[in-house]
């Protein structure tokens, strides 16, 4: 009778679908979408006929369960006879938390925004969208990948988006696309590069240690580390943090420079920031180091210096305690104009309400380019690639920035804000005899100074310094909206592109 009761109890609890009920429906397979045209262009001089492929690709679990749609697209060219000898180049923006329009719109793409030549607002709609023939098409097949949570890409099943905000967790997801899509397009054999803009430099570094595992095994070709930030140490301003006023000395020297506010201006910017540098290694470095027990008449050299390279008063260095904060150098170098000048790119100014702050309102970069790039990608991919998908497109993620775990493998030196990839890059160099590294860096970005990316690729003993490239522009961390320095970039990369295919 117990029994009786027990099995009649259980029948109760399984309830509709003893009672004849159907049973809830499996949830159906994800259908990830996909969108082809064709077009032609001229690139590098050649004229190509190209495919582009923009679409979803699902990612997996160890069980075979969907966890995102990674949206990404793709520009293929066409009437290839050997695929084994054609380039593919993944690409993407940093953040945490950016789609890829940037390097997309501003750059890489067939297509681009055209913005104003000159430091200067974008300005309102519409925007003109130009063809771009000075783009790599000719050398290289092209993916720009958006990460989990930014433009179409989404988390899915049991999934959430937090679950690809951090260091690891979205390395792991951009290392699954890449091998995935390798499969789906046969492109296995195929010379692969990265290339990652701010963010997406320090992602690249993270991503070569996923791909050296075995659950990838892929080797790559190279990696352009653009506007690149990869030890945290070098531009961070933490208490006890010496390397952050080192290595972005020779930036505010660059903005100096460009704004006439040096007592003496040298003639030639290159051969004034080698100055700096040797200085800021050295000297400085040294007197930071010494602190509290630096004697006094050095202490006023070091000021003398910092004046002659900075156009910032003695009176201010001193009470700095000879320690320049960018956060306070945005404001201070033109106060007595009413300007503060840009964080992203340093040629910009804004003026702002508040002319004795300490602080600035807003990054007058950021305030004046940004409109023209989403309304320019969202009015390409629905007028020239078709691309028309249910959920609203997201330039960037909200939650990303507030939500990122940097914890990176199983310890966070200093809370994981001195997150540092340069071993694995440098791990990659030893492991793999043709890989190689440009560092593409613009004079006056103070996002990822460009001295801070230097110290950091010289601070690794088992890097291979022959293979790694620096490149420099006079223009900011966006470097390609200034007309002189993308042709030069894009001629850097396209020959580093070639040069490693021959």
């Amino acid at each position: 009778m117990r029994w009786l009761k027990t099995c009649l109890f259980a029948a109760l609890l399984a309830g509709p679908a003893l009672a004849g009920e159907k049973a809830a429906a499996p949830v159906p397979p994800y259908e990830p979408k996909s969108f082809t045209s064709e077009h032609a262009g001229t690139f590098g001089g050649e004229r190509i006929a190209y495919r582009v492929v923009a679409g979803e690709t699902v990612l997996k679990d160890d069980d075979g369960a969907p966890r995102a749609a990674i949206f990404s697209v793709a520009y293929l060219k066409k009437g290839v006879k050997d695929f084994h000898r054609r380039p593919v180049t993944f690409l993407y923006n940093g953040g945490p938390g950016s789609a890829s329009l940037w390097l997309h719109m501003g750059a890489f793409g067939p297509k681009r925004v055209a913005l104003p030549d000159r430091p200067d607002d974008d300005g309102a709609p519409p925007y003109a969208i130009v063809d771009n023939p000075e783009t790599i098409l000719d050398v290289s097949d092209l993916v720009f990948i958006d990460p989990v949570d930014t433009g179409y890409s989404v988390p899915l099943g049991e999934a959430k988006a937090k679950d690809f905000f951090g260091v690891t967790e979205d390395a792991k997801s951009i290392a699954d696309f890449i091998h995935q899509w390798l499969d789906d397009n046969g492109r296995w054999n195929a010379p692969l590069y990265i290339l990652g803009e701010s963010y997406g430099t320090l992602r690249t570094g993270a991503v070569l240690k996923e791909l050296a595992t075995r659950r990838h095994g892929i080797g790559l070709n190279g990696v352009v580390l653009l506007s690149a930030v990869l030890d945290y140490q070098m531009s961070r301003f933490r208490p006890g943090n010496i390397m952050s006023y080192v290595s972005f000395l020779p930036s505010y020297a660059a903005t100096a420079w460009y704004h006439d506010r040096l007592p003496n201006k040298p003639a030639d910017l290159e051969a004034f920031l080698d100055e700096v540098r040797d200085f800021a290694r050295t000297d400085y470095a040294a007197a930071l180091i010494a602190g509290t027990r630096l004697p006094a008449d050095e202490r006023a050299r070091i000021v003398e210096r910092l004046h002659r390279y900075t156009g910032l008063s003695a009176d201010w260095l001193e009470r700095a305690n000879l320690r320049i904060n960018v956060a306070r150098f945005f404001k201070e170098l033109r106060r007595d104009d009413k300007l503060v000048v840009g964080r992203l790119d340093s040629r910009y100014t804004g003026i702002e309400p508040d002319a004795v702050g300490e602080f600035f309102e807003t990054d007058p970069f950021s305030a004046a380019v940004g409109d023209g790039f989403i309304a320019a990608v969202r009015d390409y991919f629905i007028h020239d690639l078709g691309i028309k998908m249910e959920r609203r497109y997201k330039p960037s993620s909200e939650r990303a920035g507030r939500e990122w775990n940097w914890v990176e493998g199983k310890r966070a030196p200093n809370g994981g804000k001195f997150i540092n990839v340069v071993p694995y890059i440098g791990a990659t160099l030893r492991h793999n005899k043709d890989f190689r590294v440009l560092v593409p860096a613009g004079y006056f970005d103070f996002a990822t100074p460009f001295f801070g990316a230097e110290n950091a690729l010289a601070e690794e003993v088992g890097l291979v310094p022959d293979r790694i490239e620096f490149r420099y522009y006079p223009a900011g961390h966006m470097m390609y909206l200034d007309p002189a320095s993308r042709s030069r970039l894009l001629a850097d990369v396209r020959a580093f592109i070639a040069a490693g295919t021959e």
